[in-house]
């Protein structure tokens, strides 16, 4: 296996004027080409943690990190965040907040403009990065003007402009409606799936995470807990119940079958199996 792309070598991070880390003793790999989902409650130190691989943490937020985080072979603490921009690409939850500029066009050029990409680049690459997320022709609309998932994508491709290695979402779509989350997590599944990108999102969508994620990881109180596929993860049903958390309707509904001793084999995370694994045991019970 090769270098993971990135990696948390025994992290611990406290914010300032604080007595408690926000992230307590991290060792994690991250391989090119993932597609790993967060998962935690609120405080469990999920966007911490985000903030560390691009780099806000710790050359901008106040605090002590322990320890060692290296994104393509660089320790992130010996490089400004405009440089690790070139490599990781972070979205927040609220887009709206993220829009600054009075065009679609200028949106995704701020940052390349940031950076000293040529103008006549830049004219190559705005209306590619905008045709890959869908906003092709909406070069001169304003941003404002979108709906919710538009103006997600649009953060996205100001973000893609940058040609990084890793994009990171934060809660992407906390502030959307479905049609909304359905359009960026399809994007980031496209962009993951064909252009090979590696994917993190930190989300508490868990039907999204089983369907999408190659690994799941889950924190708590600053802690990795869990970390392992989402048929791994999302199978232990009273171990994330007692963490708080959510599970996929049909791992749950596995559970309360198995409890009345109706199911016996492996736990379906996603809703087509569990669709097709009811079938079968009405079928069996000539129901």
């Amino acid at each position: 296996m090769s270098d993971p792309i990135i990696r948390f070598d025994d992290v611990t991070f406290t914010y300032a004027a604080t007595d408690e880390p926000a992230l307590h003793s991290i060792s994690l790999d991250i391989q090119a080409g993932e597609y790993v989902a967060i998962l935690g409650l609120n405080g469990a130190g999920k966007t911490t943690l985000g903030l560390c691989v691009n780099g806000v943490i710790p050359t901008m937020l106040g605090g002590n990190l322990e320890g060692k985080v290296t994104v393509a072979g660089l320790d992130v603490s010996e490089y400004p965040v405009r440089e690790m921009a070139k490599i990781v690409g972070m979205v927040f939850d609220n887009p709206e907040f993220q829009m600054s500029q009075m065009s679609v066009a200028e949106e995704v050029a701020l940052g390349l403009e940031n950076a000293g990409v040529p103008y006549e680049d830049m004219k190559r690459i705005i209306p590619e990065t905008l045709e890959l997320v869908g906003l092709a022709g909406f070069e001169e609309r304003s941003p404002l003007g979108l709906s919710g998932g538009q103006q997600q994508r649009l953060a996205i491709a100001a973000v893609l402009a940058m040609q990084p290695q890793v994009l990171i979402m934060d809660e992407p779509t906390s502030n959307l409606d479905p049609i909304g989350k359905q359009e960026v997590f399809d994007m980031a599944a496209k962009l993951n799936r064909e252009r090979g990108m590696t994917v993190i999102v930190i989300e508490h969508e868990v039907e999204v995470m089983a369907r999408y994620a190659d690994r799941v990881i889950v924190l708590d109180s600053g802690r990795v807990v869990m970390n392992g596929t989402p048929q791994e993860i999302f199978s232990q049903v009273d171990a994330l119940g007692e963490l708080k958390l959510r599970v996929p309707e049909a791992a749950r509904l596995a559970q309360l079958l198995a409890k009345q001793e109706l199911w016996s084999g492996p736990v379906p995370i996603r809703t087509e199996s569990a669709v097709e694994a009811v079938n079968e045991l009405l079928g069996a019970h000539n129901v």
